[in-house]
């Protein structure tokens, strides 16, 4: 499967978290953008699982973007109020045309 570029329609933040100082000895993660970038977005699958015997569910996505060095499996993309964690990252055909993340989305 591919992607044209006419498919990346989607408005997306690239955010990478940074650990910081909390001034008591520890520390805080905030999430800082780091780009803007049109991506297809694409949902997968999805099922639930059990967790602290509550039912808790997962939905996957496909996220396509143009290829662009830094984006790893530590970051995550928001949109409006989704977020999606990114859990693989594919530099589709080696050719650094496109990438291709994995994500999971986060439930708020």
């Amino acid at each position: 499967m591919t992607v044209r570029i006419g498919d990346l329609r989607h408005r997306l933040s690239l955010e990478a978290a940074v650990r910081e100082d909390d001034g008591c000895g520890g520390a805080v993660e905030t999430w800082h953008e780091q780009a803007e970038v049109w991506a297809a977005v694409r949902p997968l699958g999805g099922n639930e699982r059990e967790a602290a015997d509550q039912l808790a569910g997962r939905v996957t996505h496909e996220v396509w973007l143009r290829w662009r060095e830094g984006v790893r499996p530590d970051m995550r993309f928001r949109f409006a109020a989704r977020t999606f964690d990114i859990r693989v990252v594919i530099d589709v055909d080696e050719r650094r045309r496109f990438l291709k993340c994995l994500c999971e989305e986060r439930e708020l």
